[in-house]
């Protein structure tokens, strides 16, 4: 057994406002009547991104023995909290692809006799198609395959800058004076074809990730860099899943914080590479 940093919500002080799920990368925490639940212990990673947007400050980092993770103990604990929690945790544990989990699960919900319309989340001993669009395995090689050869075509860089990575980058960098700013989340470049011609060119760039990085740290770093500079706009280019908005409130807490009036737009872009606004 080892000791680990862990969240704790109280429910009692929870009103259930839900501004704490976009700021949780990990979506470990969801609305169950009317309550923020912490889904599994399995997706906390003790971080505490989420407890800075509790504005009821219901949420807390507890560090407590935790043995290795035993599925059928966790079930054993959640099936005490009603038959929507379950529901939430059967799901959740599709949407990340974790089968062997979820197969436990089903395991112990058969030896305990409790039904709980289980083909609506998958059939027991099959593969589960899908998952959370953020982790999901996708082949992209016949959609590119699909759209013919282009003629290879030498394009310039429009990079600006260096560092680019939100955390290196100074916040009192001279080239912020006067600059429109792009902060992508750091798939995009990868997925969109026409970044440097389409969303970087004429811009500053920032790179960071809403799932993977500590989002609360890139607040205080925009809003030094937008209080502290000329900033003349804004641009969040993100890809479509989910966890890829979680920066979004961040920006924006950041630019209201800042006390300017900064023009801030926001642009999604689809896993086929394509802008989809």
């Amino acid at each position: 057994m080892a000791k680990r940093k862990i969240i704790t919500i109280d429910a009692d002080k929870c009103n259930g406002c839900a501004l704490c799920i976009p700021n949780c990368p990990e979506g470990a925490i969801q609305i169950i009547d009317g309550k923020a639940r912490l889904i599994s212990d399995l997706f906390c990673d003790g971080l505490g991104a989420c407890i800075g947007h509790c504005p009821q400050e219901a949420i807390t980092i507890e560090e407590r023995e935790a043995e290795a993770y035993d599925e059928k103990k966790v079930m054993a604990n959640i099936v005490k909290q009603g038959p929507n929690v379950i529901k939430a945790h059967l799901k959740h544990l599709k949407e990340h692809n974790e089968i062997i989990y979820l197969n436990q699960a089903m395991d112990f919900l058969k030896e305990k006799k409790i039904n709980i319309v289980l083909d609506k989340f998958c059939n027991h001993g099959e593969d589960v198609v899908g998952g959370c669009p953020g982790s999901r395995s996708i082949d992209l090689r016949r959609m590119q395959a699909d759209k013919g050869v282009k003629e290879n075509i030498h394009l310039d860089s429009e990079l600006a800058q260096w560092p680019v990575q939100l955390r290196l980058v100074p916040a009192h960098a001279p080239y912020f004076q006067g600059a429109h700013l792009l902060i992508a989340a750091d798939c995009v470049p990868f997925a969109y074809a026409d970044f440097h011609q389409h969303l970087l060119k004429g811009k500053m760039l920032l790179v960071g990730c809403p799932k993977l990085d500590d989002i609360s740290l890139y607040k205080d770093k925009l809003e030094q860099i937008f209080s502290n500079n000329d900033i003349k706009s804004v641009t969040y280019a993100h890809m479509e899943v989910p966890c890829c908005f979680g920066l979004l409130p961040v920006i924006e807490e950041a630019l209201a914080a800042s006390g300017k009036h900064i023009s801030f737009e926001d642009i999604t872009i689809s896993i086929k590479g394509e802008k989809v606004k």
